[in-house]
């Protein structure tokens, strides 16, 4: 199946593939649907075995190859996915996926932060460089960097962790898929450095002309530090092991709360 697709993108135009229902589509239209067909095809089979990393591994291939990571289908990707894993507690291979797709939304979001940011520093030294739809790109990128905020996809992670604990406790899975969560926030130099050059680049202070949105609401209610910090979790493993009554519920707190110790130094 790569093989064919390989083919498929070697020739965007597509000028002599006439099927059912794609006559006289253009090429983009061509692949997004190529694409979002080949999805479907991974999560049949995804459903239909266990712990199915080949049809995880080829999901991953179209998302590079054919989706380019682009934040938008990595977005996508993790709301499409998030029933999957729902109702797949002790598969594995379906959180690795979604791990997948956090690691790559930060490395995405860095990088075309730090595009734009080097992209405006040479306008501001060279203004007579920037031509108008220069200009028009970079207030896209802009927009679209606005509008991902890393930290709340984080939390949101770790808040359908704590849900599905709670729901289906005794899965290890979902304790191995916090641990991974919670490293991507603290141990990423990805996520301080956009800080950073997100304050380089002022986009803190126009988002704060933004009005009263939920993520207002969400840090009047709490500093960031506390939403993703280690108090919340240690709050969460003393609840779970004052109340769980399933054997390996209690010890895959234990664990978890072990590896807090060790992996914050604290």
């Amino acid at each position: 199946r790569r093989w064919v697709l390989q083919q498929l993108i070697q020739e965007n135009s597509l000028p002599s593939l006439v099927t059912k229902g794609n006559l006289g589509a253009a090429p983009v239209e061509r692949i997004h649907r190529l694409v979002q067909e080949e999805l479907n095809v991974c999560s049949e089979a995804a459903g239909r075995y266990p712990s199915n990393y080949n049809a995880w591994s080829h999901r991953i291939w179209v998302l590079q190859h054919l989706g380019k990571l682009t934040v938008k289908i990595l977005l996508d990707e993790l709301s499409s996915t998030k029933y999957w894993v729902s109702v797949h507690v002790s598969d594995h291979s379906g959180f690795h996926y979604r791990q997948f797709l956090l690691k790559s939304l930060i490395g995405r979001t860095v990088t075309d932060c730090n595009v734009l940011v080097q992209n405006q520093m040479v306008n501001e030294q060279n203004p007579s460089l920037q031509k108008e739809e220069e200009s028009a790109g970079a207030e896209a990128a802009c927009e679209e960097e606005q509008s991902v905020d890393l930290p709340h996809h984080l939390e949101e992670e770790l808040e359908l962790c704590t849900e599905l604990i709670d729901t289906y406790p005794g899965h290890e899975t979902l304790w191995c898929h916090s641990d991974e969560t919670l490293n991507n926030f603290h141990h990423s130099p990805a996520t301080s450095h956009m800080a950073q050059a997100m304050d380089v680049d002022g986009l803190n202070e126009y988002s704060s002309k933004q009005g009263y949105t939920q993520e207002t609401k969400r840090l009047k209610r709490a500093p960031m530090q506390d939403c993703l910090g280690p108090e919340m979790e240690y709050r969460f493993i003393d609840k779970v092991l004052s109340t769980c009554r399933d054997a390996d519920q209690a010890r895959f707190a234990t664990a978890y709360r072990k590896w807090l110790v060790t992996f914050l130094g604290q």
